[in-house]
């Protein structure tokens, strides 16, 4: 309603720039991910339906080789009346549709390194962020990160902006619960990995923990600190320090 009535003014994201490919390529990634998990899960239950001839037949255990077996398999197509054939050409068909997709994943992961790497040289060479967590963290902040006026902003935006939840003699604070999720869980994979590899957010760690704050408070600490430095390694990438 501010924003309608002229109270609140909105900027919103541009979508000419790099940004906006990293964005769209994405899409395209996600998509085919999904698309593949689709088709490895169809898979395994077919084969848990096949005559059981067939399912003696392909024992592979690991999802590659089990996909390799059915890609290889030579169904019949004269005798496809039979469920036999028409089960092994369906499990064909479904391996080769993992196999394409797979590579077509593939294809796009290069394109977008590439392309992440160039546009956010500091924030990739940072610890746990890697090309998927630096794109998305990107495409929430967007190409015009100057509409978000500081890093408190950003930090609201994804989700790990500090909300006092203190009752009596309890001092503790919550994130907030709104903002991109997808961001929020890239912060949070972050946090994690450096919990386990990063000798200066392990020592933070261990003294607030002994400060008495649960491993949940600690968490929501390094998340909203993480927010901070990525806000500023994106303006320092986006040209804007």
């Amino acid at each position: 309603m501010k924003a309608l009535s002229g109270h609140a003014a909105v900027v919103p994201k541009t979508t000419t720039g790099v940004v906006e490919s990293i964005r769209i390529l994405r899409v395209s990634r996600d998509s085919a991910i999904r698309s593949r998990t689709r088709a490895q899960l169809q898979l395994r239950d077919l084969l848990i339906t096949a005559p059981a001839e067939l399912r003696e037949q392909i024992t592979e255990r690991t999802t590659a080789a089990l996909i390799e077996r059915c890609a290889g398999l030579r169904p019949d197509r004269d005798n496809i009346e039979d469920p036999f054939h028409a089960t092994k050409y369906a499990l064909r068909t479904l391996a080769k549709r993992v196999l394409d997709l797979t590579v077509e994943i593939r294809d796009l992961d290069v394109v977008l390194q590439d392309l992440v790497a160039r546009t956010t040289p500091t924030l990739v060479s940072k610890l746990a962020i890697g090309t998927g967590h630096a794109a998305q963290l990107l495409i929430t902040a967007g190409q015009n990160i100057d509409r978000l006026h500081s890093e408190a902003v950003f930090a609201r935006l994804c989700g790990v902006a500090p909300i006092p939840v203190s009752s009596g003699k309890t001092q503790r604070m919550r994130l907030h619960r709104g903002g991109d999720r997808q961001a929020n869980a890239a912060l949070h994979m972050i946090a994690v990995c450096r919990l386990r590899y990063h000798e200066p957010t392990i020592a933070y760690a261990q003294r607030r923990l002994a400060e008495g704050l649960s491993k949940k408070d600690v968490l929501r600490c390094l998340k909203r600190f993480i927010a901070r430095e990525v806000y500023h390694d994106l303006k320092t990438d986006l040209g804007l320090t």
